[in-house]
């Protein structure tokens, strides 16, 4: 499951204990992901509370977008494939999630949502090529400074997440692969491969 030992669930105790019961009633099993922090729970609390900073301000779907893309960019199966669940859930065809992580320009979305993926795309991948003319492009559609910062920051934070994962070997659980077709599943395998059922 990770290149790191975890607290197993009938050994956890205390916060982790705590931990993986919120994590296993919110998604109906425990993740991999939740048990990869589980030599840090403070972390992940942590990590949580800065979800919960930016995504009160920031529309729902916008930030699953942001999420995918930024995913996508740094090869992370686990958050390209769990952010895409959530917009087949709530806002898109599992065709259009398809394209847009084959090409967001051939997704059939509108301007503004293209811009914002290219801007989250730039900053997951090297934030060093963002440049004035993305944000005056985000600013011409309608958004507002605060509305940029917030594509910016999202963008950053699913890099800290993937990258925690990604560098403990956490891999993307099976019961995200299993609610994907398998065109899309292999779609969203764009770095690690999912784990197997029982891993």
């Amino acid at each position: 499951m990770t290149f790191i030992e975890t607290v197993a669930a009938g050994e956890a105790t205390g916060d982790v204990a705590a931990m993986y019961d919120a994590d296993r009633e919110l998604r109906g099993f425990l993740p991999n992901y939740t048990q990869a922090f589980s030599h840090r729970p403070g972390v992940y609390a942590a990590w949580r509370q800065l979800v919960g900073a930016i995504t009160q301000n920031m529309d729902p779907r916008r930030y699953e977008l942001v999420s995918v893309a930024a995913g996508r960019a740094l090869r992370s199966t686990y958050c390209t494939a769990a952010h895409s669940g959530v917009l087949v859930d709530m806002w898109l065809e599992p065709a259009a999630v398809q394209a847009l992580v084959a090409d967001p320009r051939a997704a059939g979305l509108d301007e503004v949502d293209v811009a914002v993926i290219e801007l989250a795309d730039k900053v997951a991948r090297d934030a060093s090529t963002v440049e004035q003319t993305d944000v005056d492009r985000l600013r011409e559609l309608g958004l507002s400074d605060a509305e940029v910062f917030d594509v910016v920051v999202a963008a950053a934070l699913r890099s800290f997440f993937a990258k925690t994962l990604d560098g403990v070997g956490a891999q993307a659980d099976a019961q995200f692969a299993e609610r994907f077709d398998a065109g899309l599943r292999d779609a969203l395998a764009v770095g690690r491969p999912f784990a197997s059922v029982g891993e």
